[in-house]
C-alpha cells in the first residue's frame, strides 16, 4: 500500500501535441498568440489534472508561438509537460521542435 502512494506522489512527465487550429480562426487577428497560450493552459489542465494557476509556460515555448508575430500562430505544437509533487505543471517545447 505504501509503495502505491509513493508512485502516485512522484513527478509525471509526458509529451503532447497540442492542436492550435482554433486559435487561428476563433479570435481576432491581434489576439491569436495570447489565445494560443490560453489554449495550451486549458489543454494542460484537462490532461495533466492541474489547476490553471499552477500551469507554468516556459519562455522558449512562448517565443516559439510569437516568432511569426501575433497573428500567425502555428497550427499545432509538440510540448513536454512535467507535473511535480506540489501540483505545479511545467510546459516546455519538445526537443525536436527547437
Amino acid at each position: 500500500m505504501a509503495k502505491e502512494e509513493k508512485t502516485r506522489i512522484e513527478e509525471l512527465e509526458r509529451e503532447f501535441i497540442v492542436p492550435l487550429r482554433a486559435s487561428q480562426h476563433a479570435p481576432p487577428r491581434r489576439e491569436r498568440a495570447s489565445h494560443s497560450i490560453l489554449t495550451i493552459k486549458r489543454f494542460m489542465v484537462r490532461h495533466m489534472k492541474g489547476e490553471m494557476k499552477d500551469i507554468w509556460i516556459d519562455p522558449r515555448l512562448n517565443e516559439f508561438l510569437w516568432e511569426r508575430s501575433i497573428a500567425h500562430v502555428p497550427s499545432k505544437v509538440r510540448v513536454k509537460a512535467i507535473r511535480f509533487e506540489d501540483g505545479l505543471v511545467e510546459v516546455d517545447l519538445a526537443e525536436d521542435e527547437s
